[in-house]
């Protein structure tokens, strides 16, 4: 027995919208990466800020507001606002420094995460049914964390390959909201 999935006209059009204004957002997005990297960047970066700081307010509120909770976590969680909203700002105000901190700490974050991956793979490598390819991978994985632990700021290459990446993904979703349904009737 053989299933098919009809979609409605309204359907097949709302999921090419979708599609398509998610490659535009895509590309624009990489374009913008590639054009601007360093600004890019610092807007990853303040917007993170941003984020902090109402995470930091809401923390806080948790504490003042809250009925059910008592004492040391009400205290906690108003000290974590606290620190959350001034982390913030901080960032906001030293945006450039921030950027490079969070750019070192997540090439830092990556390396020990590759160094990781490699070891584990060698690790099941017994269950592996290609073994060849198992060593290559666990190789090319441990030699690109090292190196990102040493120079975690290669991790600008990688904000390129990102933006590179959401173009390509970018043109291939356009791509497939101009040919999505099209068979549909």
């Amino acid at each position: 027995m053989s299933t098919t999935i009809s979609f409605d006209k309204s359907a097949v059009t709302a999921i090419r919208t979708a599609l398509g204004i998610g490659g535009v957002i895509s590309i624009i997005a990489g374009i913008v990466i590639l054009v601007w990297p360093g600004h890019a960047a610092e807007a990853v970066t303040a917007i993170i800020a941003v984020y902090v700081i109402v995470a930091g307010l809401v923390y806080a509120g948790l504490g003042v507001f809250s009925r059910t909770r008592q004492g040391w976590s009400r205290v906690g969680h108003i000290v974590l606002g606290i620190l959350f909203v001034i982390a913030g700002i901080v960032a906001l105000v030293n945006l450039a420094a921030a950027t490079v901190g969070l750019a070192v700490f997540i090439g830092v974050l990556i390396g020990i995460l590759w160094l990781i991956e490699g070891v584990v793979s060698l690790s099941t490598l017994g269950d592996s049914g290609s073994k060849g390819w198992t060593i290559f991978f666990a190789i090319v994985s441990i030699i690109a964390g090292v190196t990102l632990l040493f120079s975690p700021l290669y991790v600008a290459i990688l904000w390129l390959f990102v933006g590179i990446s959401l173009v390509v993904l970018g043109v291939f979703q356009v791509a497939r909201a101009f040919t999505f349904g099209k068979t549909v009737r």
